[in-house]
């Protein structure tokens, strides 16, 4: 068995802060730091737009708002208007905000049996949207602006146009092939307004659709209202029931989105916070309870068995949050059941020198993310359409591309994330909070399926046990766990270590492509300070004042 340790207790370490100007991985970037605010996302037009708020006299949260919004048109590759979110907010303590919506009610098993599985385009896995719910709820709690006042940068990219960002390229691109090749007549208005001339924009093209910004203007000008009750709700109903979707103007009017109590772990001298489930947010925490009994700080960063324990941890956190996250009401585990510490130290007792494929220990009865702080509020928030553009069905004249979140849901007869009606499906998406004792150290996250749990476990290992400031800890090398043995590894990870690893086990695969890892952003307070950080990984900006 390898090393653990028989204690958590790691005064003997080396704080993150004292390592502010260390910068031990290549990186183009650099820790920003203010005093008053700080911004950071995955794209500097929509930073910006955070940046306008707070100049205008706004707060962290209009500044978060302005960004989420923004990012419906300069990032449709992973995100829009018909996304689901999720939002951590910091006023002194720490409040959730579950913003995802439902599975239509006329949704059933055998439908989506009947054609083998759960498709990736189409109506079939299109699910509530619930993020336009979640911009108004926290405006509505914080906002010191007016809701409309919010939406101008996006408005103004979406009807002027604006310069594609080279990783959003890249990302569309990517996704033009399936796309283009479908025939679906219910998919044509989204290549006509995405795929103009059959072709995705390349770096540096300036693209618009002044349709989104009509949309923006009706959501900002009703208060939402309009895209649930009025409207832009009978405009995507009536498309659903001509083109054959299941949505129906009942499951808009129906959606709310829900404040739930944020759950929490301690790792070492700090505490990490999630979003509870239908989110996987979990899986980091019970990683996390994992690794605390592990003196990780006694390996080096870049070692196999710095490396092999990590996995081995989030190998076996994914093990139970598949067999058991799920929409909270089907549950048959809770989540005080998978974090208690006594069921992470059984669990740590399974990992030996040598790779294991996990089940659970429990029996049972594209994406975009930003964070935003001033001296009194932090957010961490996240959005998505799930797998880049999601469905691929786009509401004519809107400018309103809608989720396939439904891609989440299991087919298993009684599994509690099995497909059915008014469902929240299994959500990948996960902002992340940290704190010390009773005082916030604020927002972080990464994006990317299901690499956002493994970022975040990787992350806090960074900050904690290896001293890593916050931007040094998002360039670091990192891995991927997949499945059974399974893992990738970036290619700045040492010949070496990948050798070794496999030596141990483990299936190891060099991942060329950088957004196979994750893009993450941080901001965190330290003696008065913010100290922000953005993915080298993405073309995120972090600015502060």
């Amino acid at each position: 068995m390898l090393g653990v340790a028989n204690s958590t207790e790691h005064s003997d370490m080396v704080d993150w802060a004292d390592n502010l100007g260390h910068y031990p991985y290549p990186s183009s970037r650099r820790v920003v730091m203010g005093c008053r605010q700080a911004v950071a996302t995955s794209q500097p037009l929509a930073a910006q737009a955070g940046m306008e708020m707070f100049w205008a006299g706004g707060n962290a949260v209009d500044a978060a708002l302005a960004m989420a919004i923004a990012l419906t048109v300069v990032e449709p590759t992973a995100n829009g208007i018909g996304s689901d979110a999720f939002a951590l907010v910091w006023d002194g303590q720490l409040h959730g905000l579950n913003g995802s919506g439902k599975s239509p009610q006329r949704l059933t098993r055998e439908q989506v049996e009947q054609v083998g599985q759960m498709p990736q385009v189409g109506w079939l896995p299109v699910t509530t949207p619930g993020a336009v719910s979640t911009w108004r709820s926290l405006s509505d709690r914080w906002g010191a602006l007016p809701f409309e006042q919010l939406f101008a940068p996006a408005i103004g990219y979406a009807e002027a146009g604006f310069p594609v960002s080279p990783e959003t390229a890249r990302a569309w691109q990517a996704a033009a092939p399936l796309l283009l090749s479908q025939t679906d007549p219910a998919m044509q208005p989204f290549k006509a307004v995405f795929l103009p001339g059959d072709r995705a924009p390349r770096p540096g093209d300036i693209w618009s659709s002044p349709a989104h910004g009509a949309t923006l203007r009706e959501i900002a000008a009703t208060g939402g209202e309009s895209f649930y009750q009025g409207s832009l709700a009978e405009r995507m109903a009536t498309f659903a029931a001509e083109a054959g979707g299941l949505l129906s103007l009942e499951d808009l009017s129906a959606h709310q989105p829900e404040w739930v109590a944020p759950i929490g772990t301690p790792y070492r001298d700090l505490s990490v916070w999630e979003i509870p489930p239908n989110g996987q947010g979990i899986t980091a925490l019970i990683g996390l309870n994992i690794l605390e009994g592990v003196e990780l700080a006694r390996y080096p960063r870049d070692s196999v068995d710095s490396y092999h324990w990590q996995i081995e941890a989030m190998k076996l956190a994914f093990a139970d949050a598949q067999a058991h996250v799920a929409d909270p009401d089907w549950m048959t585990v809770t989540p005080a059941q998978l974090l208690d510490k006594a069921y992470g130290a059984e669990r740590r007792r399974l990992i030996g020198d040598r790779a294991l494929v996990a089940n659970t220990g429990l029996q049972q009865g594209g994406t975009v993310y930003l964070a935003a702080a001033d001296q009194d509020l932090m957010v961490s928030f996240i959005q998505s359409n799930y797998e880049g553009f999601g469905s691929g069905i786009l509401v004519p004249g809107t400018g309103i591309a809608l989720q396939n979140r439904g891609r989440g849901f299991s087919l298993q007869a009684g599994h509690p994330n099995q497909v059915g009606p008014g469902k929240r499906p299994f959500h990948t998406i996960i902002p992340a909070f940290l704190t010390q004792g009773d005082r916030p150290l604020g927002p972080m996250g990464v994006m990317g399926g299901h690499m956002q749990p493994q970022g975040h476990l990787q992350m806090v290992v960074n900050l904690v046990d290896y001293a890593m400031n916050p931007q040094a800890a998002l360039d670091a090398p990192r891995w991927q766990f997949l499945s059974g043995r399974q893992v990738i590894l970036e290619p700045t990870v040492p010949h070496s270590l990948g050798l070794a690893l496999s030596d141990r086990g483990h299936q190891i695969q060099l991942g060329l492509e950088p957004h196979l890892f994750g893009k993450g952003q941080m901001i965190l307070r330290h003696r008065g300070s913010l100290i922000a950080a953005s993915e080298p990984r993405a073309d995120g900006l972090a600015l502060a004042r």
